[in-house]
């Protein structure tokens, strides 16, 4: 039983990261970063995340108009630098404004708002 437990919670817990992932990256390209540099700044801030995963992402928000990208050629290897996008800015906003706003009804609901301490 506890092996079902722990795989629920893992399972529950990626679906949690999953819609936060776009919120965490689009914080860290208010200034242009390359992908392992953005690895290691989500890293050190505590959020976790694969380059597998990182990539895919990157691109993706980039196709949806989130993000601009521009390549670096002056070293002997080339990285493409990602940054945010006005679009991105303004859904950015908007994500963050939503997700504070659900922080905030969950802590209401499960009365985590008195043991809050800032």
């Amino acid at each position: 039983m506890e092996t079902k437990k722990v795989e629920l919670i893992d399972n529950m817990v990626r679906e949690l990261r999953r819609g936060t992932i776009v919120i965490s990256v689009l914080s860290q390209l208010q200034d242009q970063a390359y992908g392992y540099n953005l690895v290691n700044s989500l890293s050190e801030k505590g959020f976790n995340i694969e380059a597998d995963t990182l990539y895919p992402l990157l691109r993706r928000l980039e196709n949806q108009g989130l993000l601009e990208s521009s390549w670096d050629t002056s070293e002997s290897r080339p990285r493409k630098y990602y940054k945010i996008s006005a679009l991105g800015q303004d859904v950015y906003q908007s994500l963050l404004a939503e997700f504070e706003n659900l922080y905030r009804s969950i802590t209401r609901l499960t009365g985590s708002e008195n043991n809050e301490t800032d």
